[in-house]
């Protein structure tokens, strides 16, 4: 119903009588006004009378753009007053949600009377309808001109307008009025055979009413589908794409009786072809805790590995070290912050392993733990019984390892992306960066710290309390991307203790507590803000929900696996029970119906303070950190290959942007949610492209079932022979 702007109103009831209590009757359609003599007189007789029913017009009797003053009512002029009455109404046509104006001015005023305050009257008459009904009435200025101004979206169908001065009658203007509806889908990037959803608003709409869903093909616009709306006027549809382009759609209604067709807005959608990066319909990124590439693959043949003649310094102890190969399942490492990492590379002579450890034991020379450990003089004690940061791993004890390395993909130059503990590396992780932020509703709050992001729990002697459970990242993660592309992705949370310190210096701290719910740092992501604001908690799940996926064949696009302190391989964690977690995550997802269309990336989060000797590239102040193995396991990795390009950790997330989000990056240029991070990690020129470790031209490779609990592999040659 029509609602004027700042006017008074009236209306007729069904006696003919004119209130102001029944104003909501008439507005919306009243009765018809019929031609009869009596009934006319009747009408206006009763809808002009009486000041508590007069209609005040917000530009008193003005029409648009006019400047006239205001005036007095005239009263007692004899018609006829003038020659004639112009009425206009713009917008014509109207789109449904807009102010209308219906506006005109007396011609050819009889002389004598004066223009100012002649009672104007609006009728209106809906299609179908017998008759004109009055609405409304206004005073014309000095000028002798009115106005009605409808307030936005009270005029939503068409209409007929007429006005009415003493002894004067206008034409009559056709209002036509154009319904206004909306398309949008879940996606503007898909790739064929992604299930997407359209949806929008018809106003007006009434329930049942269909809507008809078109794509353009060539230069005509084709129905495709049509969707009934609910209540509100809402509707949505599934689609599938089945083809690899970019397609245009819009939602249209045809014209009827009661309102002008409409189209909505054209909504294009990039449809890549499911060929190349886009075979991989599945990401799982597997991320283990605390080994380097020389300590794992160190002497694994064809890879970068430990150098001939190696011999790092041992403070307490005098001389040097070599690298050893160690037998031992529990192993100790090192501390690990941005201060060891930095001591530990040492300007570049990659020698500070040693004599960090033995700092972070709080070694002294006359201290028997504080020894070199050599294949043999390990214990199985949690606590750290000689100095083993130079040792190193092979087939024997990892062989499930070493096979995957065989089989498909190793990545010998990958690094962790920032030079520090655990926390920050999975910050950078799921969003690139690490920051501390003194708003977590503020993005611009943040400032970079690789060293200490906001924490989550308290430090003490012991270690470290449990998670506080609050808001602390403002900045981006990928997941608000995800979300923003209606791509699904989950993280699970292997329940049990948190897997490394939260005193990241600390060589060993008592178990904190974690779960699908509860932040830490290793599972950060309920701590970003954008995460709650997205509504995308639930996606932060317990590890039994994993398999659950795998074996219904129902993973997400993305999946980050996070461990329990138990199987991390995290020191005093034996390498052995990681190896064993490890594979029954792989193993399950072989055998799921999603492994066809999987990549899965496994990789450990930082160097644990173990034995490295490549020099780490610097791409910003952040990192690199050191050098972490990398394993590619998918059924179009290429078979046995050794990938020699730069990486980091950055690298998985580059993949699933040009994998999911047609090249989208965390940049806070273009991703609509902007943060102070000082660049876009995963455009950096020396980063590598994952793509280069896939044949996507090859026959899918089939599953590689390992036993969870090997057999020792053969002995690898040491280093130097």
């Amino acid at each position: 119903m029509e609602r004027l702007i700042g006017t008074g109103r009236s209306q007729l009831e069904g006696s003919g009588r004119v209130t102001t209590n029944n104003l909501a009757q008439l507005l919306a359609g009243g009765l018809p006004l019929r031609r009869s003599p009596i009934l006319l007189v009747t009408v206006l007789v009763v809808a002009l009378a009486g000041a508590a029913v007069a209609l005040a017009p917000r530009s008193s009797g003005q029409s648009p753009g006019a400047n006239a003053p205001t005036c007095k009512p005239a009263n007692n002029q004899r018609a006829p007053l003038a020659k004639g009455l112009t009425v206009y109404a713009a917008p014509n046509p109207l789109t449904a949600t807009r102010q209308l104006t219906v506006f005109g001015r007396l011609v050819g005023v009889r002389k004598g009377v004066h223009r100012c305050g002649i009672s104007v009257v609006l009728w209106r008459k809906f299609p179908q309808q017998n008759g004109f009904s009055p609405v409304a009435r206004t005073s014309t200025n000095a000028a002798g001109t009115y106005s009605f101004a409808m307030a936005p979206g009270t005029v939503a169908t068409n209409r007929d307008w007429r006005v009415t001065v003493k002894g004067l009658e206008s034409r009559t203007v056709v209002e036509q009025v154009r319904p206004l509806i909306t398309l949008a889908s879940t996606a503007t990037f898909a790739v064929a055979g992604d299930a997407e959803t359209f949806s929008g608003q018809l106003e007006p709409g009434a329930a049942g009413q269909m809507v008809t869903l078109q794509r353009r093909v060539g230069p005509r616009w084709v129905n495709t589908a049509r969707a009934k709306l609910k209540r509100g006027g809402t509707f949505s549809i599934g689609h599938t794409f089945n083809t690899g382009r970019t397609e245009q759609w819009r939602a249209m209604v045809p014209t009827s009786v009661h309102n002008l067709g409409a189209e909505s807005p054209t909504v294009k959608i990039k449809i890549a072809p499911l060929t190349g990066i886009h075979k991989i319909r599945h990401v799982v990124i597997i991320m283990q805790e605390n080994r380097s590439f020389d300590s794992y693959f160190g002497t694994y043949p064809g890879a970068e590995g430990i150098p001939a003649g190696v011999c790092v310094p041992d403070p307490a102890n005098g001389g040097c070290v070599t690298p050893f190969h160690d037998s031992s399942d529990v192993n100790y490492g090192g501390p690990h912050s941005v201060g060891n990492a930095l001591a530990d590379i040492d300007n570049g002579r990659m020698d500070g392993f040693v004599a960090q450890a033995e700092s972070g034991m709080s070694c002294s020379s006359q201290d028997p733990n504080c020894s070199a450990c050599t294949e043999t003089s390990h214990t199985t004690s949690s606590f750290p019984s000689c100095v083993d940061v130079m040792g190193y791993h092979d087939a024997r004890e990892i062989p499930n390892y070493w096979t995957y390395a065989e089989s498909y993909v190793l990545q010998d130059h990958m690094f962790e992306p920032n030079d520090s503990w655990s926390l920050p590396a999975h910050l950078y992780m799921v969003s690139e960066w690490s920051a501390f932020c003194t708003n977590p509703l503020d993005p611009s709050s943040c400032r970079g710290d690789v060293q200490n992001p906001n924490p989550d729990s308290t430090l003490n002697t012991l270690g470290s309390t449990p998670n506080n459970g609050q808001l602390l990242y403002a900045w981006t993660d990928i997941t608000y991307l995800l979300h923003g592309q209606n791509v699904p992705w989950a993280y699970y949370v292997f329940k049990g203790t948190e897997p490394d310190c939260e005193n990241d210096a600390a060589m060993s701290c008592s178990p904190v507590q974690q779960g699908p719910q509860t932040p830490g740092i290793w599972n950060p992501l309920p701590s970003f803000t954008d995460v709650t604001q997205d509504g995308q908690l639930g996606n932060i799940e317990s590890l039994s929900n994993f398999f659950t996926a795998a074996k219904n064949g129902t993973l997400p696009a993305v999946s980050w696996i996070d461990p329990n302190g138990t199987v991390s391989e995290h020191p005093p964690a034996t390498v052995s029970a990681g190896q064993t977690y490890v594979t029954g995550l792989i193993n399950a997802i072989m055998q799921s119906p999603d492994w066809a269309s999987t990549a899965i990336f496994l990789s450990w989060d930082d160097w644990g303070g173990f034995y490295d000797h490549v020099v780490p590239p610097v791409v910003d102040r952040n990192g690199f950190g050191l050098r972490v193995p990398g394993i590619v396991i998918s059924p179009y990795a290429k078979q046995g290959y050794i990938d020699h390009q730069i990486l980091s950790h950055d690298a998985y997330v580059k993949f699933i942007e040009d994998d999911f989000l047609n090249s989208s990056r965390l940049d806070p240029a273009t991703d609509g949610r902007p943060d102070p991070r000082p660049d876009v990690r995963e455009d950096n020129p020396i980063l590598g492209n994952l793509t280069a470790d896939f044949n996507f031209s090859q026959t899918p490779r089939g599953p590689t079932i390992l036993p969870v609990h090997p057999a020792p592999g053969p002995a690898s040659t040491p280093p130097g022979g």
